[in-house]
């Protein structure tokens, strides 16, 4: 998972040899501004909007939108799966051809983003259509075996407004897979982080504190003790990162000089951020306090690492500012009200 805020003009995370890369004329500050003041907030986005909907996801009756809930043991297990799958996709980009290997996972996401940008905007569309549209219902089961022994496999319900935002969705799939369109690519982008944040849910704050550290020391290693992650990241040719041209201004919508911000920077803080909004729900006070505490504190975070990446003209880890910020200020404000407790209860 690619989690560094990276500048490809201006940082060191330039995956191709000094021999290889094309001189471009520097990012004007306009430029430079817009792309990361857009980035910021195409990442408060899904984690405000993916916040609001894990409140209706817990309460949810639907077997399709269940979260899946991730405890301690999931969470300092994560650390190293996501460190196995960046070294080995590495490893694949340096051992097969990386035009074979993006192909492949142009197909994977192609589907996986469908499906996600259909689910992110069906509550949107529902809105639009009129109130004799004919909406008929559909089921989806698929089992395993038979009589006391039957398994569900898949169990996914949907109607006829879910068939036309899976239509909508796929000429974005598309318009992707043929072009890889920046705009296409952080359409799907969003789409993920959304439903990450909506349906990944932590079991308590103790479990949030336990990934968020343990990715701080995963992001901080692959970032800074090797090239692994930027390498990666400039190979894999997937929507798994935000990017935004820092050229636009000059070249419109075929600009090429893109920043970067790994969706692993927005869902991360994101489902941490989203439980405790459902903390300050629980506390029935009629106030968002941790919710809007954290928020605040991931934009301080990302600002920040912004601002240091351009001072030392690198590639960051997101992470070694994100959590010490989406930790340190709701804590903070816990020992200020004294609701330590109730918190890590």
């Amino acid at each position: 998972m690619d989690t560094a805020l990276s500048d490809p003009q201006n940082g060191s995370a330039e995956a191709a040899s000094p021999a290889n890369v094309t001189a471009r004329p520097p990012s004007t500050p306009e430029g430079i501004a817009l792309a990361y003041g857009s980035l910021l907030l195409m990442a408060l986005l899904p984690i405000f909007f993916g916040a609001l909907r894990s409140v209706r996801c817990a309460r949810g009756k639907n077997a399709s939108d269940m979260p899946e809930t991730i405890t301690s043991r999931d969470a300092a297990r994560f650390p190293i799966i996501a460190s196995c799958t960046l070294l080995g996709l590495y490893l694949f980009f340096k051992i097969f051809s990386q035009e074979y290997i993006n192909l492949l996972l142009s197909m994977y996401f192609f589907v996986l983003g469908i499906l996600a940008l259909s689910h992110t905007i069906s509550p949107f569309m529902s809105k639009f259509f009129p109130a004799n549209f004919p909406n008929r219902q559909y089921q989806l089961l698929f089992t395993q075996g038979s009589g006391e022994n039957k398994e569900e496999i898949i169990n996914y319900e949907f109607d006829t407004k879910d068939l036309v935002c899976l239509g909508l969705s796929s000429i974005v799939g598309v318009w992707y897979l043929l072009r890889k369109h920046w705009i296409a690519n952080n359409l799907f982008g969003l789409a993920f982080s959304l439903n990450g944040v909506e349906l990944l849910h932590l079991n308590n704050v103790s479990t949030g504190c336990i990934l968020l550290g343990g990715l701080f020391i995963y992001d901080v290693f692959w970032v800074f003790g090797t090239n692994v992650m930027v390498t990666v990241a400039r190979s894999f040719e997937a929507p798994i990162k935000l990017v935004f041209p820092q050229d636009l201004l000059e070249k419109g919508l075929e600009a090429d000089n893109f920043a970067m911000l790994g969706l692993g920077d927005i869902v991360i803080p994101g489902i941490f951020i989203a439980l405790l909004l459902r903390f300050d729900i629980s506390l029935k006070k009629n106030t968002h306090t941790y919710f809007y505490t954290s928020f605040a504190a991931y934009i301080f975070g990302l600002g920040l690492t912004i601002f240091i990446m351009h001072i030392f003209k690198h590639a960051q880890p997101a992470l070694l500012y994100l959590v010490p910020a989406c930790i340190g200020f709701p804590v903070l404000v816990a020992l200020a009200k004294g609701e330590v407790t109730e918190m890590f209860r």
